[in-house]
């Protein structure tokens, strides 16, 4: 069975200098981290473009202020928003994502199980579809 998008809620240990939140390979992670990279400075009302990846799974989380990312599956379409620094949303392969709604100053950390792979990316929707539901061509 197909692995789904999921909220992932990560350690949060509050104390009065701030609060801490912890990625570790093995503990709170459905894969191993080999890359990290972060989205900022989006302008205002401006999007991300959607793609999906063939073998690449991701976490994304609010680092700081706020965005929204939508996932399509192959079959539905659903919408979080991400406004906690000590929250992350686990994206499988073969899930369409894009992100918009940003806020001024936003910050987006995406923890991913692959290096750099252009040939994992799928950047068209409806070859996206058609890979995701064979049967529907």
């Amino acid at each position: 069975m197909k692995p789904h998008p999921q909220l992932i809620n990560l350690p949060k240990y509050c104390d009065p200098r701030g609060n801490l939140s912890v990625l570790e390979n093995g503990a709170n992670l459905p894969f191993v981290i080999n890359r990290a990279y972060w989205i900022y400075d989006v302008p205002s009302g401006r999007n991300r473009y959607g793609h999906a990846f063939r073998s690449q799974h991701e976490l994304i989380i609010a680092l700081s202020g706020s965005f929204d990312i939508v996932v399509h599956d192959g079959h539905a379409t659903q919408r979080y928003r991400m406004d906690r620094a000590n929250v992350g949303l686990y994206i499988p392969p073969l899930t369409w994502r894009e992100m918009d709604n940003f806020s001024t100053n936003s910050v987006a950390l995406v923890v991913a199980s692959e290096s750099y792979r252009p040939d994992d990316y799928i950047e068209e929707f409806d070859t996206y579809l058609s890979i995701i539901n064979p049967d529907k061509q």
